[in-house]
């Protein structure tokens, strides 16, 4: 993408409204712009990472044997009053009566809906285990929306939803998605710590939230150094091993690690001073195992193999994508804006142009621009006329991995600056040497 057809509206100034540091930095990349309280249009460069992120968890939850659908954001209350929440669940749910009379809501999670799914459609064992996800905007009506998209009343998120016959087998469901995010977060670049949550609204006896460390994190954080250490299952990961799954669950929950809700004291003095970690730490991911919190009310049963009728066990596991954005931003800037993990980045490349009106100069970045997109990286190229200070401004606050300076000194020497962001390593290289370098060639 040229930078000249680009809508990348950046900006010095901040609103005083904006408390922690990736509002202030979405806001001023030109990523986001707040359209009513907690609510947010997503521009060009925000809208970037946000598919970025969506497409991880998307090949992350498949590969684990999730289904993807899509739901509605409208839902019906006669559902909820069916589960018995729609009382229940306060004042963040958002209630709309349509022009029928009929009571509605913004739904704030979709385990009514897709429980009503299920029972019309599965009623054998032979069915399951079953796991059917979706992304989609939902809304809670915060009585205080701050952090922009860190809390805000509209966000992005993906819900899973797991079936089985019986709580031995959901239990597995639980780990296999419980691997899945270890799996998936790590492909963004950040560290999730897995902890032993209260389940809230969402009911059951089994629940991990996900929180990486950041200093502006709402949660406090206790956990052993060693948790941090412990490797994502990886790529090649077996979900269909029931072994594995229980040890890559056993490999985390086996360190103390909680938050400020859950903190035993005498548990965590327990662990050697020199391992302890106190921290803060924002909440990314929470799955949940609810038995039949909502089959039991809704009706939602499988015949078994002896022929019997069961309800069905489920669990529901959620990823704040929109969340994510701020939160990896939270986790990865420095003085200058934002540093982007390489998977999650708008762009992959930054070239910048020092003479875009010098033909030398030009050929090489036009050349520089070309390969790069060829070999299949997305590359912002500012060839704008801005002075150089701006144009450098404007790469070191959008954060890309690599960054590209082509001038006509080190054209007529053959030569490109290649930067790395995160570490802000420099290098004069011929193109084809950063080229080979960016794509790992």
């Amino acid at each position: 993408m040229r930078l000249s057809k680009f809508f990348l509206p950046v900006s010095k100034d901040v609103p005083a409204n904006a408390e922690i540091v990736s509002h202030k930095l979405m806001l001023r990349a030109g990523m986001i712009r707040q359209n009513g309280a907690g609510i947010y249009s997503w521009l060009p460069l925000g809208f970037l990472v946000l598919k970025k992120i969506e497409q991880i968890v998307r090949e992350e939850m498949n590969r684990a044997g999730a289904i993807e659908m899509l739901m509605p954001t409208l839902q019906q209350a006669d559902l909820w009053r069916e589960s018995g929440r729609y009382d229940a669940y306060g004042e963040e749910m958002l209630r709309i009566t349509d022009r029928g009379g009929r009571d509605m809501l913004y739904g704030p999670t979709n385990e009514e809906v897709i429980t009503d799914i299920f029972r019309a459609y599965v009623k054998s064992y032979k069915a399951l285990p079953l796991n059917l996800y979706h992304q989609q905007w939902k809304f809670r009506d915060e009585v205080r929306p701050r952090f922009g998209v860190m809390r805000g009343r509209e966000f992005y998120m993906k819900d899973a939803y797991s079936f089985d016959v019986d709580e031995a087998a959901a239990r597995v469901s639980y780990q296999r998605m419980f691997a899945a995010y270890l799996n998936t977060f790590d492909r963004m670049g950040i560290t999730a710590i897995p902890m032993q949550a209260d389940p809230g609204p969402i009911g059951g006896d089994l629940s991990h939230e996900f929180l990486i460390l950041a200093t502006s994190g709402e949660s406090a954080v206790f956990c052993d150094k060693a948790v941090l250490d412990v490797p994502p299952p990886g790529r090649d990961f077996d979900f269909d091993d029931e072994a594995a799954l229980a040890a890559e669950m056993d490999k985390r929950t086996r360190y103390y690690a909680a938050t400020d809700e859950k903190h035993d004291e005498a548990a965590y003095n327990a662990i050697p001073e020199a391992s302890r970690v106190e921290a803060r730490g924002i909440e990314v991911g929470h799955i949940f195992y609810f038995g039949t919190k909502y089959s039991d009310p809704m009706k939602a049963e499988v015949q078994t193999a002896d022929g019997n009728l069961a309800e069905i066990h489920g669990g529901s596991y959620g990823i704040g994508v929109s969340r994510l954005v701020g939160a990896i931003i939270e986790a990865s800037h420095d003085e200058n804006g934002i540093i982007w993990p390489d998977n999650v980045a708008p762009f992959h490349v930054g070239i910048i142009s020092m003479k875009p009106d010098d033909a030398a100069c030009a050929a090489v970045a036009d050349a520089a621009y070309a390969k790069l997109t060829t070999a299949g990286k997305d590359v912002l190229y500012d060839e704008t006329s801005d002075r150089a200070g701006p144009k450098f401004g404007r790469m070191e606050l959008i954060g890309l991995p690599w960054q590209i300076t082509i001038g006509p000194r080190g054209v007529k020497e053959g030569k490109v600056e290649l930067k790395r962001r995160a570490t802000g390593e420099k290098q004069d290289l011929t193109l084809d040497a950063a080229i080979a370098k960016i794509t790992g060639a």
